[in-house]
């Protein structure tokens, strides 16, 4: 059985006072049904990390360098990371494709220097309005999974995070019946590249304007193992609905 996620991905927000969120939530959630984990910016991960030591809450970086160390001035290792407290990575999310121009071989080599450091890499896919008007979800799902996902992974070090462009932030939402095409598909093409076993055992997440009034039956879509929550994973109010939402899915 693959262990339920919920993922919150703080982006550019949150100072040192926002770390009273994580004692909040550990204190709703002290032996949680579900995984649980919080991606902070990297200016509070060790802070966060030595904050939820004692619960059941793990923490993640936002990204890291396909490079083990150099002179990359501004960018951090995954070792960094790994030192700082961090078990986890999202790559390849929608904004660092956009404003930072990432491709998905960018996106692959990093996947693989973290996965060969130990993260757990949450890989995020996703298409644009455009690409969804013009049914072209499918295609360019399959050509970020194939470009961006290294020939390593297995259930244990990648996650997957189905985010379409045009949900984020945005209040829009797909349909049920989309997010579960989209899913079902992701999970054939694991099970077709790596074999059944670590197709089926790869966790597979949906972002996009998750909230405590949609969780519910979004959870309830097959093949959706739980969510990357940016927005309402701030506060731990807003946040904490969400993992009972996917504790009882």
């Amino acid at each position: 059985m693959r262990r339920k996620l919920a993922a919150g991905n703080w982006k550019m927000n949150g100072t040192s006072a926002a770390l009273a969120e994580l004692n909040t939530l550990a204190s709703i959630h002290p032996t949680p049904d579900v995984d649980i984990l919080i991606c902070p910016p990297a200016p509070l991960l060790s802070r966060a990390a030595d904050a939820t030591a004692q619960s059941q809450i793990t923490i993640g970086g936002q990204d890291c360098h396909a490079a083990v160390s150099g002179a990359h001035t501004g960018d951090t290792s995954a070792d960094m990371l790994l030192d700082a407290g961090a078990t986890a990575v999202i790559l390849g999310h929608s904004e660092r494709r956009e404003d930072h121009d990432e491709r998905n071989e960018d996106v692959r080599a990093k996947a693989r220097t973290a996965m060969n450091a130990g993260l757990v890499t949450v890989i995020c896919l996703g298409e644009s309005l455009a690409q969804r008007v013009a049914a072209n979800t499918l295609d360019i799902i399959a050509g970020q999974m194939s470009g961006s996902i290294p020939d390593q992974a297995t259930g244990e070090n990648l996650v997957i995070a189905y985010e379409p462009i045009w949900a984020i932030g945005t209040g829009m939402v797909p349909t049920l019946e989309q997010i579960a095409e989209v899913h079902d598909f992701i999970r054939v093409r694991l099970e077709r590249r790596f074999g059944e076993g670590v197709g089926r055992s790869v966790r597979l997440l949906y972002g996009g304007s998750v909230k405590p009034s949609n969780a519910a039956e979004i959870f309830a879509v097959p093949n959706v193992d739980g969510a990357l929550v940016g927005g309402a994973s701030l506060k731990a109010a807003d946040f904490s609905p969400i993992i009972t939402a996917l504790e009882q899915s």
